[in-house]
């Protein structure tokens, strides 16, 4: 018998009728703004499965949206996040689309264009009770939840990245939870997924920047 926790069953403290549509879509978006340091100049939601079909009427819309403007799961304005969008001058756009098979019916894949016109790609899918899984950043396979506090790190795929992370994380402290390493092919681009017991501060990602061949650091946590 699987062992269900009082989240599970009660629900995230959101807004909105769903905790699918809602609360897990606003956990995608959030996540999405995250890694994209709050730099969004124009967004597309690409919706697939359920998402597709009812975005409108469970307000998945306005989550997803409201993510991206940095609203948590909990907050008010996720109501008026169109006008505040508006307001702020943020292109978007919501587009039915098949994204392929064995995707989870709640999935959306989030094409953001930033002010210097750079893009990124998150592909995610609420997984139920407000609980999200992350599958692919940029065109890079991994998974992440975002249950923890986390670590994501794109780096070149050389030989000792992974050690002078770990042993800076050491230094501060850190324990790890859970941790991964994600690669298109040997010797290109990576990513180092660390999920983390311990809260994560700006002195350590300062540190791990200053490690040769790390080309960013992203703190994600949507608790």
């Amino acid at each position: 018998m699987k062992d269900f926790s009082i989240f599970e069953i009660v629900g995230p403290n959101m807004i909105g009728p769903s905790s699918s549509h809602t609360a897990g879509a606003c956990k995608l978006g959030f996540v999405a703004h995250k890694l994209a340091k709050g730099d969004v100049e124009a967004v597309t939601f690409l919706l697939h499965g359920s998402f597709a079909k009812t975005y409108k009427g469970h307000g998945t819309d306005k989550a997803l949206l409201g993510g991206i403007l940095g609203f948590e799961a909990d907050d008010e304005r996720i109501r008026d996040s169109f006008e505040l969008a508006d307001a702020k001058g943020l292109k978007y756009q919501f587009i039915e689309a098949d994204l392929g098979d064995n995707l989870h019916p709640n999935t959306v894949r989030i094409n953001i264009t930033k002010s210097n016109q750079e893009e990124m790609t998150v592909l995610g899918a609420s997984i139920g009770g407000g609980n999200i899984k992350i599958t692919e950043i940029d065109g890079v396979k991994l998974m992440f939840t975002g249950e923890y506090s986390t670590l994501i790190i794109p780096h070149d795929d050389k030989p000792g990245i992974v050690g002078r992370v770990t042993s800076i994380l050491g230094e501060h402290e850190i324990n790890i939870a859970f941790m991964k390493v994600y690669r298109h092919h040997k010797g290109k681009n990576a990513f180092m997924i660390i999920e983390t017991d311990s809260e994560l501060n700006r002195e350590m990602v300062e540190d791990i920047k200053g490690i040769d061949y790390v080309t960013n650091v992203f703190i994600v946590s949507i608790k």
